[in-house]
């Protein structure tokens, strides 16, 4: 209902502020490997886009997933998997991104039943369950030694030993995805999406089934969380216990509410920001948590809409 009362006036200025903020984010990430280091971009990129699918569940569904570090590693082992099996890229990414959509479906299925902390829980428990798995079955994972080495063939005479070349790969990915969830986010799926978000009861009261509609985010948001987890693996050539570890579900939620909810440009703002402070932090020889915690807890206070969130409320009152 609010889409239907605003003015075209209020239409077209929300879509050029979107086209400015498309455009300023692709010119920044096409010239990233120029001003970081290549891998660092990688990293930007594939954890921004499992920022991005995080913020399809929480931002635009209103549910909080606490697991979803468990679509993320389980893409990652298996596209690693894949390619030390010989695989091409394209086909260890389209492997990884599959499983973690297959692996959704159970847990879409029985936690979308909940909500508020009780849907939290589930995921959490579900990714607990899969970092045991991990751990266990060394024939596959590696458990506590990770898979390492893992070859990247070359394709259509692209040489991927070349950090920057994978990143330029990985960008036209991170585009495919990014590209989904705005489409999902301004589809009608999606404006029926935050309706069910914010009343079920009004939303059912106008013929649309939340459950249905839960469903169907949670699968779209952990299908990406799986590309994100692809890109990765691919990025870094070893996957280990980290990545189905419940503190990667927890620093997928810093980055999004850092960056903003419900801006889809946020959450990528947000992972980089993560990224490079913690970089930074590293190399300066001084404690990541701590400051990164006190960054934290000063955005939260100060600016409740995250960065991109309050940059954007503060154009809409100029």
């Amino acid at each position: 209902m609010t889409a239907l009362l605003r003015s075209p006036a209020r239409t077209d200025r929300e879509r050029t502020t979107r086209a400015a903020w498309l455009i300023g984010l692709g010119l920044l990430l096409l010239v990233l490997p120029k001003l970081i280091y290549p891998v660092l971009a990688l990293d930007i990129l594939a954890w921004g886009l499992f920022a991005v699918a995080f913020d399809l569940l929480f931002g635009f569904s209103g549910l909080l997933s606490f697991g979803h570090a468990a679509f993320w590693g389980s893409s990652a082992y298996v596209t690693a998997y894949l390619l030390s099996h010989g695989q091409a890229v394209p086909v260890a990414m389209l492997g990884g991104t599959l499983t973690a959509l297959a692996l959704a479906v159970p847990i879409a299925y029985l936690s979308v039943r909940s909500a508020g902390i009780y849907f939290s829980m589930i995921t959490l428990a579900f990714a607990q369950m899969l970092s045991f798995l991990a751990l266990q079955w060394t024939d596959v994972t590696g458990g506590e030694n990770g898979l390492q080495g893992i070859a990247r063939p070359s394709l259509l005479g692209l040489d991927f030993s070349n950090s920057t070349t994978r990143y330029y790969f990985c960008l036209v990915v991170f585009a495919l995805g990014f590209y989904v969830a705005y489409r999902t986010v301004r589809s009608p799926f999606g404006q029926a999406q935050q309706a069910v978000r914010d009343s079920e009861q009004r939303a059912q009261s106008v013929g649309y089934n939340p459950q249905r509609f839960k469903f169907t985010a949670f699968l779209i948001s952990a299908t990406l969380a799986g590309l994100a987890g692809s890109m990765y693996t691919f990025g870094h050539g070893v996957v280990s216990l980290e990545v189905v570890n419940w503190r990667t579900s927890g620093e997928v939620v810093m980055m999004t509410l850092l960056g903003g909810t419900t801006t889809l440009f946020g959450p990528v703002i947000g992972a980089g920001l993560v990224l490079l402070l913690r970089d930074i932090l590293t190399t300066a020889n001084l404690p990541v948590g701590i400051v990164t915690g006190l960054v934290f807890v000063l955005v939260v206070l100060f600016f409740r809409r995250g960065v991109v969130g309050t940059v954007q409320h503060w154009l809409r009152r100029k």
